[in-house]
């Protein structure tokens, strides 16, 4: 091992589209936010996040209760990708994928850091305890529930 053990991290020294599959998935720190319903202004174009999950979204493990199969239950789901990553500007700052996307390491509180899966939750960084879930929200009461306490 080498004096400076972080040195070795693979996601200091890979680009994200580099990395396997199995190292960009682990990449995820956990949060649930981009799993937040967001309307979208018709007329600017400006996004706005909701206090509602989507329907596949475990409010409190902040994980998709199916997310190899998600595309198959959500029509708007998206992939994250090295490729889309910089056109999703929706993304919290707070994201994994987005902070090194834009050059950044990973926070402290990341599981790949901490070793521990819960400090995203301990942090305060995750939704767990924040939302509610779409199945238990209207269409029509959609825009009642914009917050703006994502990042």
């Amino acid at each position: 091992m080498s004096a400076n053990p972080r040195a070795e991290q693979f996601w200091q020294v890979k680009p994200l589209a580099d990395m396997s599959s199995n190292e960009w998935e682990s990449l995820c720190d956990g949060c649930g936010k981009c799993c937040l319903v967001k309307l979208e202004d018709a007329d600017n174009g400006d996004i706005y996040h909701t206090d509602v999950g989507c329907k596949l979204l475990d409010s409190h493990s902040c994980q998709c209760r199916d997310y190899t199969r998600r595309h198959e239950f959500v029509d708007d789901c998206l992939k994250l990708t090295a490729n889309n990553i910089d056109e999703l500007h929706w993304l919290p700052n707070s994201c994994s994928y987005r902070i090194l996307a834009r050059g950044g390491d990973l926070p402290s509180w990341h599981h790949l850091v901490s070793g521990n899966r819960n400090q995203v939750h301990s942090y305060g960084v995750s939704l767990r305890g924040r939302v509610v879930s779409e199945l238990d929200v209207a269409d029509a009461d959609m825009e009642d529930r914009i917050i703006h306490w994502v990042d």
